[in-house]
């Protein structure tokens, strides 16, 4: 039985040395090799002085590299902290700052950032994989002088394995703590969920900085399977994407839906043999049926998840489908993960009954430790009861509003953020945001809340049309009308060539509210 995350790779070092555990473009290493160069990196580390618990920066791009990052940062008992090379240097400096990270391992490749980085990155000394003018590095080749003997390091299950920081919908970053021992059940109950095997190719198309890349990089070793790190380039062109997964022959596909969204818009979608792609996972964000549907029509065979879960539990829902949806309903968030509690409250925290809205709150072995260096935001956004006295239940809070149907499945009803008043009517923006994006012609919708006077609101809308489809703003409208309260309607839908974009693929709510002061939700 493993107990930290990175045990499983030297096991199958051990037992299928030769089988690819990551492979990135024309690069791959197999378990045994991985296994050498990630003890190589973590003597490396020990060497100069990193402790357990100490905090190391990864700021790669989609690379091998990173996959190595992870797993030798792990067993020098120390904790990663991905950052993004897209960010703007003052950000990425100050999240530098708020975690005491000392090293930073990065590459060649990245020296027009580095120079505006490191500049007054507070507590930064060296780098692994470049040397700069101003700091003391240490280049990727250096790693073949290190002993491939493992660490001989005690480390715990609840030791910090890495922290994720998340913006949130504030803009304010914060710093999620996971553990070995919550990282390790999500790798466990993921593998379960999904029925990932040793044959299996894992395509991960998520940057590491965001919490879907776990999946790749834990997941799929604790199987022995085999994990293809998609590059940036692949990434940016769906043709080049479509070429290969077919090439590849990747068999479970996690993406947010843009990404399948923009598979679809491709042209060569349908010359493409996907009868490989045995799973498609999506999560982050409302998948509309009818282009799930699409989409799953090009890859015969394969089955469907909607996944859920804030980065502080992970995951915690999945709804299998196993066929095409027939229909343009939402998609249930579903049933909770095993090993795994659910509950739905009202404000006071008391339990709603079936049907009736609430917050989804949830306890799971594969939930955060805290925030980092938050203990007032930990405290208000975990719930605690005790049923049986000195038996303490631990819950977290996430924001979701849901409500829960006759046969035990979540529906996702909004985030308590983008609840409005208007005309002291509530509106849930996400239900008009899935009621426009269901409507033919409308390929991806956004809705938000406006501001239009002293505690008056507006609901408006950003459209993205259907490739050669005509926008038609009336008949939306006219549509819509038939669908939802007065309340709820957009005043102006808006039609645009695409909508803004963070670089995990969601919505960025933020940079749509930023675009106005009067945007509020």
């Amino acid at each position: 039985m493993h107990h930290l995350l990175f045990q499983p790779i030297d096991h199958h070092a051990r037992q299928q040395p030769e089988r690819i555990a990551f492979r990135c473009g024309s690069e791959a290493l197999s378990y045994a090799a991985f296994a050498r160069r990630t003890n190589q990196l973590a003597n490396l580390l020990i060497e100069r002085g990193v402790e357990r618990g100490e905090r190391v920066g990864i700021y790669l791009n989609r690379c091998l590299e990173s996959a190595v990052a992870v797993h030798g940062i792990l067993k020098a008992g120390a904790a990663y902290v991905p950052l993004d090379p897209e960010a703007p240097a003052d950000r990425t400096r100050r999240l530098i700052r708020d975690g005491d990270i000392r090293c930073l391992i990065t590459a060649p490749a990245l020296r027009r950032k580095l120079p505006g980085l490191v500049n007054e990155a507070g507590p930064l000394e060296w780098l692994v994989g470049y040397a700069a003018a101003d700091l003391e590095g240490v280049p990727w080749t250096a790693l073949e002088a290190e002993s491939d003997a493992p660490p001989q390091l005690r480390i715990l299950g609840d030791d910090l394995a890495y922290i994720m920081y998340t913006s949130g919908t504030t803009g304010e970053p914060k710093g999620i703590m996971h553990t070995h021992r919550s990282g390790l059940a999500y790798a466990r109950l993921s593998a379960q969920l999904y029925g990932v095997r040793p044959d299996d190719v894992i395509g991960n198309h998520c940057a590491l900085h965001y919490d879907i890349s776990t999946f790749g990089y834990f997941t799929a070793p604790l199987t022995g399977a085999t994990t293809v790190i998609i590059s940036d380039a692949h990434t940016k062109f769906p043709t080049s994407l479509l070429q290969l997964i077919e090439a590849e022959k990747i068999t479970i596909w996690y993406s947010v839906p843009l990404a399948l969204l923009q598979l679809l818009r491709s042209p060569t979608l349908s010359e493409r043999d996907l009868t490989a792609l045995r799973w498609i996972l999506f999560g982050g964000e409302v998948f509309a049926p009818r282009h799930l549907r699409d989409f799953m029509r090009h890859a015969p065979g394969a089955r469907a998840s909607n996944v859920y879960g804030p980065a502080e539990v992970n995951q915690c829902t999945f709804y299998h489908l196993y066929a095409p949806p027939e229909t343009d309903a939402p998609l249930p968030l579903g049933w909770v993960w095993p090993d795994s509690e659910a509950l739905v409250v009202d404000a006071h925290d008391r339990p709603v009954a079936t049907g009736e809205i609430g917050q989804l709150l949830i306890r799971s072995a594969t939930m955060m430790k805290a925030y980092w260096k938050q203990p007032e935001l930990t405290e208000r956004s975990f719930y605690h009861r005790e049923r049986i006295p000195g038996n303490r239940e631990t819950f977290y809070r996430t924001g979701d509003l849901v409500v829960s149907d006759s046969a035990g499945r979540l529906h996702f009803m909004g985030r308590m953020d983008r609840q409005v008043k208007v005309r002291g009517h509530r509106v849930e923006l996400e239900e008009t945001e899935a009621a426009l994006a269901a409507l033919p012609g409308v390929h991806e919708a956004a809705v938000y809340a406006r501001s239009i006077g002293d505690n008056e609101l507006t609901v408006e809308a950003l459209v993205v049309p259907d490739p050669g489809a005509p926008a038609t703003p009336d008949g939306w409208s006219a549509q819509l009308a038939k669908l939802l309260p007065p309340q709820g309607l957009p005043t102006a839908i808006k039609v645009v060539e695409a909508l803004p974009r963070n670089d995990a693929g969601k919505i960025d709510r933020l940079a749509i509210r930023a675009a106005t002061q009067r945007i509020i939700a």
